[in-house]
């Protein structure tokens, strides 16, 4: 990844409040692919086939073609086959934005040691995270986070989508692994979880946070749709997108 310049620095320190402050590419993404995959039997859950490709490789390509385009770079978390997730970065962003890391909080498995890495290692004002398992997600999403993120001039910006409620209706809820933060928030998340929370949305309620609705006519109803077994999978597999 390029190392952090003074412009992004200072850009990551101070408030920025309209958009010719930042823009999508002041945005570092970051994939989540570090979960142990125990609900596929313990597989390398971003290297399963999907449409013929590895999850992962629909997460990149995603990103590379992000509206308003092109973001900084992007981070891959991943705790195993690091070369496998190198190769496939390099591919969709090149060798110079492309960066492969693992956990750095050993005791925990879970999304927040990979937003906490990530944070470490962004080198841009705004880190976008999105999960691996997930190939659907919106090809607006980063411009709409932002947008809600300066107009709200909010520290965090959280996806939310239409979820079947209780009743069977649809409600909307919030999608806490694809959120767009300031880089400056690294601090706060180390401590976080150096005093034991695990929680994203228990982090994100010590900040100010924007909740963004994808829930337009135009919007796919199953963007934030997630395949946690290998039959979810198949069953994601089967939508039309």
């Amino acid at each position: 990844m390029p190392s952090p310049d003074s412009s992004a620095t200072l850009l990551t320190s101070s408030a920025f409040t309209s958009a010719s402050d930042v823009g999508i590419n002041d945005i570092t993404a970051l994939v989540l692919a570090g979960g142990r995959g125990a609900r596929m039997g313990g597989v390398d859950k971003g290297l399963q086939p999907f449409r013929g490709q590895p999850l992962v490789q629909h997460a990149l390509v995603r990103l590379a073609h992000q509206d308003g385009g092109p973001l900084h770079g992007v981070l891959v978390n991943a705790n195993r086959n690091h070369e496998l997730y190198l190769a496939q970065a390099k591919a969709c962003f090149g060798a110079g934005k492309a960066q492969v890391f693992a956990d750095r909080v050993q005791d925990f498995s879970g999304p927040l040691a990979g937003f906490e890495a990530g944070l470490a290692l962004c080198s841009s004002p705004l880190l976008l995270t999105v999960p691996c398992d997930s190939p659907l997600f919106p090809l607006d999403l980063a411009r709409r986070l932002l947008d809600a993120l300066i107009a709200a001039k909010a520290d965090v910006a959280v996806a939310q989508a239409l979820e079947p409620g209780p009743d069977g209706h649809p409600v909307l809820r919030s999608q806490p692994v694809f959120c767009l933060m300031k880089a400056s928030l690294h601090e706060s998340l180390s401590a976080f979880l150096a005093s034991g929370g695990r929680k994203i949305d228990a982090w994100t309620a010590q900040h100010r946070v924007v909740h963004v609705p994808f829930n337009t006519a135009d919007d796919d109803p199953r963007a934030f749709a997630n395949a946690n077994t290998l039959d979810e999978l198949r069953s994601l597999e089967n939508t039309r997108s």
